[in-house]
Formats: C-alpha cells, structure tokens, sequence
C-alpha cells in the first residue's frame, strides 16, 4: 500500500480481503480438503519443558502468546514496501507454515490466532499436532440473523475452543452506533457453549461494551505504542483512521492513544488479548511485550515466522514471570 494512495474505508478492507484471498485462496483450498479426509487420532499433547507459561480464557488453557494468523492465511501488513507481499508469499509456503507450527509446540505455543483454520486441522490430522485456533466472526449492518448463526456454527462445528468479533467489525458498528448488533453475537457465541470476546482496534469498541453490559468474556484489543518512524502524527490521528483513511496514513498504525488503552483496560475485569503489540513489524520484541505485559495484556497475539518463534517464546517468559504489571492477571 503506498501514501500516494488514500486509504478509504472501501479499499482498505477491499485490498485487505483481495489480498488474503491472492495469497491464500489455493493453499487453504487443498488444506481444507484434506482436512475433510479421516485421519489417525490425536495423542495426548506432549509437555512443554521450555518455559511457557499459559492462562485461562473459560475452562480453555492458552499460551501467554499465540501465533497471529495473518501470516498463516496470506496477509502482512507492509506499509509503503510494496515488494514484500511477494516476498513473503514466496517464503511462506505451506510446508512452512507447517514448520511454523511445529515450532511453535515444541516451544509451548498451543493456539493461533485469529485464520488459518483450515492449515491448523490440517497440520493437527495429518503431523499429529495438538494446535488450536480462535477465529472472528463478522457481524455487520443489515446482515441476515441466520446467516451470522450460520457462521458461528461453522467454526464452531470446525473445533474452535472459543470465538470473538472481529475487530474491524466492531470498529464499524461502533463507530456507526450499533454496540447492540455486537451484544446479539456474542450472545450466539455464548448459546454455544464457548467463550465470546469482542476485539476493537478503537478504544471506544471496549469503552462502549463496557457501558452497554454486553456480556463478553474477554477483549481483543490492540496495543503498541508511537515511538516508531513512520506512526501517524499527533495532530493528524483520528478515531478509526484505519477505516475511512485520512492524510498520514497509510497501513502504519492501528492503537492511537496506548496510555488511554493501559489506564482504561485496568478497570475491566475481563481477560485481554493484546494484538499489533509490534505495530506490524515496526516496533523490536523486546519493547513490544514488554510494554503490552507491563500495560496489562493477558495474552498477545503476534505473528511470525518461524525464525523467530523461539526468540519470541523464551522472551516472553522472561517478562510473563518477572515484569510488574498495571493490572492484576485476569486469566
């Protein structure tokens, strides 16, 4: 994506869903028909002496951080660097998204995030991994009622240990004044027997559940801080600028006010899936978990290659055990 083109609220999700579909569309094709083949039962998951610690969203135990399915599924977010795309689609193949996986349990990493359902059963059946997934749902504006239950029972007949509302979706309906179309999905999530979370690149997504009572069981929200080149500037960041687009923007920024998420995150009492902890590739490690454990983040979700999942695992250890945290730990 580059600043000689304005980002709208049309064309960012548009080039967003054009791009995951490129990049994943065969891949997921043959992974979801193998997957639909009967395969060897799953042995018991074997232990993890690495260190990784995990937490409880329901009466389901997660790695403090989970693989982010946007590298799984065909998308990476790239700002202006418009060779990289091509770049990682030819690095990401699907034996390495296998490898991927395989890295990350034998580093204690036991859930990805968000896509890429259809590569985790496949890689579960076939190398017999122990892996989950927590996908989105997508409610929106006008959307039939049983399209949507439709949806949620999809994943929910797929083995999904729990499910949430995508954040540009909520970002839309709150922002367009629908937090009660938020409330009704997760409430078809909860008729399942799962736990229901609501993520939110906007700090008014949670703010405005909050107020509302709607009756979610843990938050998906983004946190990273400004201290990077190429985030939007202060005078020029507004409310959502990730949907309708706007001078400054262009693909680099997605938590506008961190301080404001950390002092509002401290008074719900819900578990929190931290994500964009790096700005998308901008911010180090080191700074980024540091900084999302120390805020307040449960869990973080952050995609990776598999070079550097084991860097990741071994310090997000360090910082799970030792880092003072602004909130208590609510899972």
């Amino acid at each position: 994506m580059s600043d000689a083109s304005p980002v709208t609220r049309r064309n960012f999700l548009g080039n967003s869903a054009a791009a995951l579909a490129a990049g994943s569309a065969v891949l997921a094709a043959s992974a979801e028909a193998a997957a639909a083949q009967p395969g060897p039962p799953a042995n018991p998951p074997p232990p993890h002496p690495r260190g990784m610690t995990y937490g409880m969203i329901g009466n389901v135990k997660i790695s403090r951080i989970m693989l982010g399915g946007n590298l799984v599924s065909g998308f990476m977010h790239c700002r202006d660097l418009l060779y990289v795309p091509q770049l990682f689609r030819a690095y990401v193949t699907e034996e390495k998204i296998f490898e991927t996986f395989k890295v990350c349990e034998q580093n204690g990493i036991n859930t990805v995030f968000e896509s890429g359902g259809a590569f985790v059963r496949r890689y579960n059946r076939e190398r017999g991994g122990h892996m989950q997934i927590i996908p989105s749902v997508h409610p929106s504006v006008g959307q039939k009622e049983k399209d949507l239950r439709d949806e949620i029972k999809q994943m929910v007949d797929g083995g999904v240990p729990a499910l949430y509302v995508w954040g540009v979706a909520a970002d839309n309906l709150v922002h367009d004044g629908h937090v009660g179309l938020i409330a009704k999905a997760v409430e078809m999530i909860k008729e399942q027997g799962l736990p229901a979370g609501v993520g939110g690149h906007s700090l008014q997504v949670p703010m405005a559940c909050e107020k509302a009572g709607v009756p979610c069981d843990f938050y998906v929200k983004t946190l990273h801080t400004d201290n990077y080149p190429s985030a939007v500037p202060k005078e020029l960041r507004k409310d959502c600028v990730w949907l309708n687009g706007g001078p400054g923007f262009y693909d680099n920024m997605w938590c506008l006010d961190a301080e404001a998420t950390v002092a509002f995150m401290k008074t719900v009492k819900k578990p929190w899936v931290a994500f964009k902890v790096l700005a998308a590739g901008a911010i180090q490690p080191r700074e980024g978990f540091s900084y999302a454990f120390r805020g307040g983040a449960d869990f973080i979700a952050v995609g990776m290659f598999d070079f550097q999942v084991k860097s990741n695992c071994e310090l997000v250890n360090r910082i799970v055990k030792h880092k003072k945290r602004a909130r208590p730990w609510y899972s």
